[in-house]
């Protein structure tokens, strides 16, 4: 069964975690969600149990392991996820510990999955120049490092970005979040099948 890792920390949009979390379990890749804390903030490392996390909408989400690179390594997991949202997106991507992380899970040809901010990552962790996308708020930060992409999704070898879970002022305006979770369900377990007399 594959298996995927699924960083959070307090800021992380709610949506982007829990939607892209759902999407792996219901597909049979067994996920879990890693607490990735803010060392400027204090916030205890290595503890076993991890505190919930505050999202961006002020939802508080229990995470099932504090981040321990030993534990995250890609000998362990098949995919590793950083979903958006300003503030987690910005504890993740500056942790040098995360940004080891991506690199080796590239390196060892696993799949690696940012959306939103969560792309700033991509830059952070030194990956090469290849097609990228984000969330429009951080494409200044990305555009001169990366071909970078307005497609929903893009796919670049084993690294999947998306765009943001709104693309307008209107927080009622779909994203992108169930496209790349469904993409990633496919790079990393294969196409969808469906049970003959499906209704959808």
């Amino acid at each position: 069964m594959p298996s995927a890792l699924i960083l959070l920390a307090d800021g992380t949009e709610e949506m982007e975690f829990t939607i892209t979390y759902d999407t792996f379990v219901r597909a049979g890749i067994q996920t879990q969600s890693v607490f990735v804390p803010n060392l400027a903030n204090n916030q205890t490392a290595g503890s076993v149990s991890p505190p919930a996390a505050k999202g961006s909408r002020g939802i508080n989400i229990m995470p099932d392991m504090f981040f321990d690179a030993s534990a995250c390594s890609p000998d362990k997991y098949d995919a590793l996820v950083i979903p958006g949202g300003a503030k987690g997106a910005e504890t993740m991507s500056k942790s040098s510990e995360v940004q080891g992380l991506v690199k080796a899970f590239i390196e060892q040809k696993k799949y690696v999955g940012m959306i939103c901010a969560g792309s700033l990552a991509a830059l952070t962790s030194g990956l090469p120049k290849q097609p990228l996308t984000s969330h429009p708020g951080v494409k200044d930060k990305l555009v001169n490092d990366f071909d970078y992409s307005e497609e929903p999704v893009v796919v670049s070898g084993t690294l999947v970005t998306s765009r943001s879970l709104c693309l307008s002022e209107s927080p009622l305006i779909p994203g992108t979040t169930f496209p790349f979770a469904l993409t990633m369900r496919k790079e990393v377990h294969g196409p969808m099948v469906f049970p003959a007399g499906t209704p959808w």
